[in-house]
């Protein structure tokens, strides 16, 4: 997938999650263990989401694509992010899949404890 491409893909998720009412707090915030794509306020709750774009499905859909190491690395880039700004509030890590039928969301994508 090209820059472009990552990048049309996290702007559609962005535009997905705001039309339901989550506030974007921050793009693309990068530590040493990785990067999370966009974070985001749900209520009371602080989301990490992982932005996925496939074109096709033949080898697994996107959500499919984020395996245990990268659930590692988020959560450990989302406990930095977390302690840099102080936070005090209920994490939550989700992936929007973009293919060319639209945005597709998956709240708690995955258990956080179990990626660690």
């Amino acid at each position: 997938m090209s820059k472009e491409s990552g990048l049309k893909a996290e702007r559609a998720a962005e535009e997905f999650l705001k039309a339901r009412g989550y506030a974007i707090l921050d793009r693309n915030f990068r530590t040493r263990f990785g990067e999370i794509d966009l974070v985001a306020r749900d209520g009371d709750m602080v989301v990490f989401v992982e932005v996925r774009f496939r074109s096709r499905d033949d080898f697994g859909s996107a959500q499919e694509t984020v395996g245990r190491e990268k659930q590692h690395r988020i959560v450990r880039t989302a406990q930095a992010y977390a302690q840099s700004r102080g936070l005090d509030a209920a994490l939550r890590f989700d992936v929007v899949a973009v293919s060319p039928r639209g945005c597709e969301h998956f709240p708690d994508a995955f258990d956080a404890l179990e990626a660690l």
